[in-house]
């Protein structure tokens, strides 16, 4: 049985750790090795082996998660929504279990400072937990003036998507955030456009045809990826 601390998943991490690993890291998150500030650096840990310690952790008291989520280093953090989503995603995640994955999510979420961390657990842990709930969270999400939150709102849909073939939410919060300032917003919700897409088509080309003029092209793109090349060549041209 493991020790099921934040302690001990960070012994983990630091035992994995590969400046190999760190400058990979620095090429994709594009940041400068020798510059990174004091509450949130890379160390350099592979991403397959902190998707492993999250299985193997999925068991943890929330209160420890907690901890591991209000670390400065990023694989913690990664190490954290790993946990969290693995377990939501377990069979042996019961209700109660469930709740508490939420509550700690959107209570901390000050903690789920960038893209990656979201999309670990968001799918699992929020939208799971909402499936037979009012969704008004993931609307007042959309409306904040921070960008993880609102990447939150539209990447939880995804579990209303792939597995309730719902998407009148996905849509309705991708309306919202059409004319959001970041990138990485429109790329999570250009995502979920597309997913939506597979359960419900036609309500995809009806948003496209409402919105595609004024759509950034980054969520034109990632929206439309799976249209055939006719399709992709009218809504580009618009």
């Amino acid at each position: 049985m493991a020790d099921l601390t934040a302690a001990a998943v960070e012994a983990r991490l630091f035992a994995l750790q590969s400046d190999e690993e760190l400058r990979k890291h620095r090429r994709y998150f594009k940041f400068d090795i020798d510059d990174q500030p004091d509450d949130n650096y890379f160390i350099g840990v592979r991403i397959g082996e902190i998707f492993k310690l999250g299985k193997e952790y999925s068991q943890m008291p929330v209160g420890e998660i907690e901890k591991l989520m209000e670390s400065p280093i990023h694989e913690v953090r990664v190490a954290a929504m790993s946990i969290m989503g693995q377990c939501a995603k377990g069979n042996k995640c019961t209700p109660e279990r469930l709740a508490e994955l939420y509550e700690l999510y959107i209570r901390r979420h000050d903690r789920i400072n960038n893209w990656d961390l979201v999309d670990l657990a968001a799918y699992y842990v929020v939208g799971q937990y909402l499936a037979d709930k009012p969704r008004d969270i993931l609307y007042k999400l959309a409306r904040s003036e921070n960008m993880c939150e609102r990447r939150t709102a539209i990447v939880a849909t995804a579990h209303f998507i792939l597995k309730l073939k719902q998407t009148d939410d996905t849509f309705k919060i991708a309306e919202m955030l059409l004319n959001d300032p970041e990138d990485l917003v429109h790329k999570g919700t250009g995502w979920m456009l597309r997913a939506a897409g597979d359960v419900d088509r036609e309500k995809l080309l009806d948003f496209l045809n409402k919105h595609s003029p004024q759509m950034p092209r980054v969520l034109l793109r990632y929206s439309i990826e799976k249209l055939a090349p006719d399709e992709r060549k009218h809504f580009l041209s618009r």
